[in-house]
């Protein structure tokens, strides 16, 4: 055989290596615990990309990007309570998926702005990336849902539905006239109610 043959046969075993191992992660990560017994997990702390089981990410508790032009009748209106549960106007740290809908996604700030049902409730993710003169991002400014006080931005594009057994830990209540400001704009794009 030639040496073309031998690096087309190494190609095949190699990729015939990283199926089986994509297969393996795939059944480990169907089979891990959900809820508090993964909030351990490599990457759930840390706010970096995981495809490992982790808090809001897989089975019924996953966080779920929804398409905001297709909810209706959504009701924004201010309501933090420290309680522990998901309230609107608070910021909770939860996995959110990546746009590609690979299975990866990130432990980041999300903006709770309504609820949704009694398991479930909108959020709308926040990021420290600038996003200046960026339509579909409005800043909030710094906060004490950042540690290192950096400005955060919310994207208004996407909507995100949360599992309450999904939230990681509550960061701070948004203070009411920030929260209106997003409920302002989120009213102007999706037609949503927003409440005084």
């Amino acid at each position: 055989m030639t040496t073309n043959g031998n690096g087309i046969l190494s190609a095949l075993f190699a990729a015939v290596a990283a199926i089986a191992k994509a297969v393996t992660n795939t059944s480990t990560r169907e089979k891990a615990p959900q809820g508090p017994a993964a909030r351990t997990t490599a990457g759930a702390s840390t706010g970096t990309a995981t495809l490992e089981p982790t808090v809001g990410h897989g089975g019924a508790t996953e966080t779920l990007e929804l398409d905001p032009r297709s909810v209706r009748g959504l009701h924004v209106a201010y309501a933090p309570r420290r309680d522990g549960a998901p309230d609107a106007g608070e910021i909770v740290w939860t996995w959110v998926p990546y746009a590609e809908r690979d299975g990866r996604g990130k432990d980041r700030p999300v903006l709770v702005i309504a609820a949704q049902s009694a398991e479930r409730v909108y959020a709308v993710k926040l990021t420290s990336k600038s996003h200046d003169g960026d339509r579909d991002f409005l800043s909030l400014g710094p906060g004490p849902w950042d540690g290192q006080g950096r400005e955060s931005w919310v994207d208004i594009d996407q909507l995100y539905s949360v599992h309450m057994s999904g939230v990681r830990r509550e960061a701070a209540a948004l203070d009411r006239a920030r929260f209106e400001r997003v409920a302002s704009v989120l009213e102007r794009r999706f037609g949503w109610t927003a409440a005084a």
